[in-house]
């Protein structure tokens, strides 16, 4: 089969089975982690998520960052933490810390790292 060029990767179409995604809300997909672009309405609401990119984060407070860690996304705290304990809707090891982060912070700056994700 011949090779076709669909797009070039750092967002792609999400089309939403939930609840509605404000635009900037961590996206969840199993082993992938995205930020909505826009507004994505709820149940078949479709909408562009970016799963490459650098950005400003809600993070778990209480451990401190350093520049190159791992982070996973913590489902039940809704915000992205540093060797957070599993459990279901996690993804762990979705993205890397791009400034380092007090322990006290309750924002962060990460790269996402599509592929790099494992879902719990």
């Amino acid at each position: 089969m011949a090779r076709k060029y669909l797009q070039k990767g750092d967002t792609i179409t999400f089309t939403n089975a939930g609840s509605a995604i404000a635009a900037g809300a961590v996206v969840a997909m199993n082993d992938l982690v995205g930020i909505a672009d826009t507004d994505i309405a709820a149940s078949t609401g479709t909408g562009s998520v970016s799963i490459e990119g650098c950005f400003e984060v809600t993070k778990i407070a209480g451990t401190a960052w350093n520049l190159g860690d791992s982070v996973d996304w913590d489902a039940s705290a809704v915000a992205f933490g540093k060797g957070i304990t599993p459990a279901a809707g996690d993804v762990l090891l979705c993205a890397v810390c791009i400034e380092a982060a007090a322990a006290g912070a309750t924002t962060a700056k990460i790269k996402l790292t599509p592929g790099a994700g494992t879902g719990q």
